[in-house]
């Protein structure tokens, strides 16, 4: 009867355990499924993050492509075009988000790097160019003078009018190109080729003048107190200078407008001051026209056009080597006004009219009591004269004397003219009288008549000489 009950009681405590145990493995196996779906759960989420990253990675690369891209196709060639034209703008990033990163500094540097190899590159070929073209100017040049020194040889020994007159236009047309030629070789570093004496400042003006087509147009005042001249080394690149100006105001005015020139002197020097009543000049082309005469920048031949207008680029590089100065502004008359500025000191100096006349081709200073022979720097319609005596006006020619006497030159300030005084006080009608009147413009017919007689007379002359047998000296046959 006992066994019964223990068996009972042996049969749960083995019931119990096994539940126990079974509890306990249920717990397991819940935690495991718990860690199990925790670890899936952190796998899928770093699975997700690996496929965002993977997609910014692959967003971000192809953006830098997109950059590169830019950068070459856009970039590189509108700086290319920017470093010719400045005007030109060079875009920025594609992508804003680049800005400041490294992927930004890298393409910078590689914008650097190409705009200082195009800018080296630029310069060395338009230092070539312009060493070729300094060589073959100054050879041509030299050979323009030899051909200017024979015509004029020409001109002394035949006598024909027709002779003449052809080898008249012929120096003329020699000196055109003499001029172009020599503008092209001082905007190249050129010397300007020629050397001359001291030359009264109304005397380079003139030949200034003769060197252009349309001088008959050129009207010129001199307002300068004294006899004022310019240094020898200095006479030629002035003449250049004005040459250029005058050329300016001749081509952009209609062939029917004057274009007027007036000497004023100051206490610091003197000036040449050319207006003109042409179409004038835009804000920016002034702009553009100080920055070549200024002489402070260097500047490229293909900075000067197609084809290229070389006349402001020659004026600056000799502004900057000489020491003188040209300004462009409007003019009061609508055209442009152009001025040079002599400095007094070292570019100028006073001769003695007495020991050095002026030409006859000069106007004469517009002092108390001497006639005006301002006005047209050549008589309107007269035939051309020889360009090289016209420019270097010899003062061989005849001139009126002196109005006046000088002594030694009074004491200035610094930097001032150097001035003469009067030795006696000359009445403006004895002044006057001792003057040459000036003469009338004479038309382009009575001109023509006057050389024809001229040369008629010589050629008379000559038969007549050679054609008559020697008289007696009773002076009968």
């Amino acid at each position: 009867m006992t066994s019964i009950p223990e068996a009972l009681l042996w049969c749960l405590s083995a019931g119990t355990a096994a539940a126990v145990v079974l509890a306990a493995l249920s717990i397991r196996a819940r935690g495991q499924r718990a860690g199990l779906r925790s670890r899936l759960s952190a796998a899928e989420e770093q699975n997700s993050a690996t496929l965002h990253s993977n997609t910014e990675l692959s967003a971000r690369l192809r953006a830098t492509e997109a950059e590169i891209r830019h950068l070459s196709g856009t970039r590189l060639p509108d700086l290319t075009l920017a470093l010719a034209h400045p005007h030109v703008s060079v875009p920025g990033l594609l992508d804003a988000r680049f800005a400041g990163t490294e992927t930004d500094q890298a393409l910078n540097a590689v914008l650097e790097q190409v705009s200082d190899a195009i800018t080296k590159e630029r310069a060395r070929v338009d230092a070539a160019a312009q060493s070729t073209l300094r060589g073959a100017t100054t050879t041509i040049q030299a050979l323009l003078y030899q051909l200017q020194s024979a015509l004029q040889e020409m001109q002394h020994r035949y006598d024909d009018p027709n002779v003449a007159q052809d080898l008249l236009n012929a120096d003329f047309l020699n000196e055109q190109a003499l001029r172009r030629i020599q503008a092209t070789g001082v905007v190249c570093g050129a010397w300007p080729g020629l050397t001359r004496e001291d030359s009264y400042l109304a005397e380079l003006v003139v030949g200034a003048t003769s060197r252009l087509r349309g001088y008959e147009r050129v009207q010129v005042s001199n307002q300068l107190r004294d006899p004022v001249a310019v240094v020898a080394r200095a006479v030629e690149p002035v003449a250049i200078v004005v040459t250029e100006l005058l050329a300016n105001a001749l081509h952009h005015s209609h062939r029917e407008l004057p274009v007027t020139i007036t000497l004023q002197q100051g206490n610091r020097g003197a000036s040449v001051i050319v207006d003109d009543y042409g179409v004038g000049m835009h804000d920016d082309e002034i702009k553009a026209a100080m920055e070549l005469l200024s002489g402070d920048e260097s500047f490229l031949l293909t900075q000067l056009g197609d084809p290229p207008r070389s006349g402001f680029a020659a004026a600056g590089q000799l502004v900057r080597q000489y020491g003188f100065g040209v300004h462009v502004e409007p003019s009061p008359y609508g055209g442009v006004r152009a001025v040079v500025y002599i400095p007094g000191d070292p570019l100028l100096t006073v001769l003695d009219e007495s020991a050095q006349p002026m030409s006859v081709m000069a106007p004469l200073p517009h002092r108390s009591g001497v006639p005006d022979r301002a006005g047209s720097a050549l008589p309107t319609g007269a035939t051309t004269p020889s360009p090289a005596a016209a420019a270097s006006a010899a003062p061989s020619a005849p001139a009126a004397p002196s109005a006046a006497s000088y002594e030694a030159p009074v004491p200035q300030a610094e930097g001032e003219l150097p001035r003469r005084r009067r030795r006696k006080p000359v009445s403006e009608l004895d002044e006057s009288a001792e003057r040459t009147p000036s003469l009338p413009p004479r038309s382009p017919e009575e001109t023509g008549s006057r050389w024809a007689a001229l040369q008629r007379g010589t050629e008379t002359g000559r038969a007549a000489a050679q054609s008559e047998p020697p008289r007696s000296p009773e002076g009968n046959a």
